[in-house]
């Protein structure tokens, strides 16, 4: 090997070499869609912050700060979703939001739109979740090659 040139590609081993060892977590269809309404919805409340700071509906340092710190409980609230808790603190975190429409009340709208969007969500989720789980276990009981504990 000269000096400038790349070093050559690992060999391909079936994954990454550097997770090789490591699988990822499955993911339930409502923890994902979740993630993706919250995801979303941490965009809106910064921005919600940022207009009630310019109108002046708070405080400034009531506005940034209070916005800053409904983001952080909603990226805490990213992560706890793979708990089943996990989602009954995003309907707290919900219903935060559409509270603060009495601060600005444009949010009622916004934050009764993502409400809306988090419930049916969770609903359609925990559906499409239950049907897997029962053709995972129909399936397995038609399959002999599968292994049952």
């Amino acid at each position: 090997m000269t000096v400038g040139t790349p070093d050559p590609a690992p060999e391909p081993t079936g994954g990454s070499p550097a997770r090789a060892g490591r699988r990822r977590r499955a993911r339930s269809t409502q923890e994902s869609l979740g993630s993706i309404v919250l995801g979303f919805e941490v965009i809106v409340v910064f921005l919600a912050a940022l207009v009630a700071f310019g109108l002046r509906s708070l405080p400034p340092v009531t506005a940034l700060v209070g916005g800053g710190v409904l983001i952080l409980v909603m990226l805490a609230t990213l992560g706890l979703l793979r708990f089943r808790w996990g989602f009954a603190v995003g309907w707290v975190v919900e219903l935060v939001i559409v509270a603060t429409g009495f601060v600005l009340p444009a949010m009622f709208v916004v934050g009764g739109f993502f409400a809306l969007l988090w419930a049916y969500c969770m609903i359609q989720g925990a559906r499409i979740d239950r049907e897997k789980a029962a053709a995972q276990r129909a399936w397995s009981r038609t399959d002999p090659t599968v292994d049952r504990p």
